[in-house]
């Protein structure tokens, strides 16, 4: 036996041996929808975090929530989340779109397909307590 076929084999039990299956058919990884919307989820915060020419962001803003629809590779993304106002909200979805896009590609692996938003509320950045109606 060369050392290159004994690379190839793997110590089995009781000391026998069988041959390794090649990477490719060793398996695969698999990443639940949940765990890819709690990283979509995350990566928004940070996207809003890191929004240009945005206001303070206020304490009002609630953490992004995210569901994810994930097969064959690919991942298909919904996002429902707060932005502080006033702020140009097409730049602001468009930031977050790819930031999130971005950061679950890069952390599973996965083509994003589509990434969705629903902007659930605007939140001004001088809070409710300066607002007064006129």
């Amino acid at each position: 036996m060369t050392s290159h076929s004994a690379a190839a084999l793997r110590q089995g039990p009781a000391g026998s041996t069988r041959p390794v299956p090649p990477a490719a058919e060793r398996g695969a990884t698999v990443i639940p929808d949940k765990v890819v919307a709690r990283i979509a989820a995350r990566a928004a915060q940070e996207a809003l975090a890191t929004l240009p020419a945005a206001p303070a962001a206020p304490a009002a803003l609630t953490s992004p929530h995210a569901s994810a629809t994930t097969g064959g590779g690919a991942a298909r993304l919904r996002l429902a989340l707060d932005l502080p106002y006033p702020l140009d909200l097409a730049d602001a979805a468009r930031h977050v779109q790819h930031h999130v896009r971005e950061r679950v590609a890069r952390l599973t692996g996965m083509h994003v397909t589509e990434v969705t938003l629903a902007i659930e509320h605007l939140a001004a950045a001088d809070g409710p307590e300066h607002r007064r109606v006129r």
